[in-house]
């Protein structure tokens, strides 16, 4: 007799990739900089999806396939690939999905990570910010993921293996030992708080830095404020 019990469900989920955005297609090119990116930086690649955007080298002649092996080669988890129509149809057999260009209700997300948001009224913007802040008021564990599509405040420690994304700002009134991802959507204008820099990872609008490099900044285990400055990842003091 068969059994009847369910073996699976289908559900809808949310989760975060890093977009690893290729401006070159010279293999030796990729090679060079992926070896010493990857150096300080292969346990968060290992962990996490990464989408792999072909958007600004579409153009160029490339063996696509070749170049996905070479990232995961060094150890980048490539979970699918971000390119436009007009070079999908080449893409079929690479083995992993092939996206487009993401689009949202009331803004188009490009793939530079910059939104080109609809306009609104001036009355509704700071209403809508307000209603999307989240506050956490328990300790982030080990192993837990905490997303806001606004503002998120978290007023206790974020452990180590702990994740908390944001669309907007970051405030953590604790050690931050985990993970900590604001302006996910690309608000390059976002910013990470905390009370403590103790992370293994903290990034902005998809720029990040891990903790074998914050540990050589003056900011390690004090107050600080992470910010983007001219397109690089700052530390400042709270």
């Amino acid at each position: 007799m068969q059994d009847a019990t369910s073996a699976f469900n289908l559900k809808g989920g949310s989760f975060t990739a890093t977009v690893l955005e290729l401006l070159s297609v010279r293999p030796e090119h990729l090679r060079a900089q992926l070896a010493a990116r990857t150096l300080d930086a292969a346990a968060w690649l290992q962990q996490s999806p990464v989408i792999l955007s072909l958007e600004k080298v579409a153009d160029e002649a490339a063996d696509w396939a070749a170049l996905v092996a070479l990232c995961r080669g060094h150890g980048v988890s490539v979970v699918g690939v971000r390119a436009p129509k007009s070079l999908q149809d080449g893409l079929k057999d690479l083995g992993v999905p092939v996206l487009s260009t993401l689009r949202r209700k009331g803004a188009e997300v490009s793939l530079d990570g910059e939104p080109e948001v609809a306009p609104q009224s001036s009355a509704a913007a700071p209403a809508q910010a307000a209603a999307q802040t989240r506050v956490i008021t328990q300790p982030v564990r080990g192993g837990q993921q905490i997303y806001a599509a606004g503002d998120l405040v978290v007023l206790a420690p974020v452990s180590a293996g702990a994740e908390v994304l944001a669309d907007g700002h970051i405030h953590i009134y604790g050690p931050l030992r985990g993970r900590a991802l604001a302006g996910v959507q690309g608000n390059a204008e976002a910013r990470v708080f905390c009370q403590a820099l103790e992370a293994e990872l903290v990034s902005v609008a998809g720029r990040y830095r891990v903790a074998e490099d914050l540990r050589k900044s003056g900011q390690w285990g004090k107050p600080t404020q992470v910010l983007l400055s001219a397109d690089v990842l700052n530390l400042q003091g709270l």
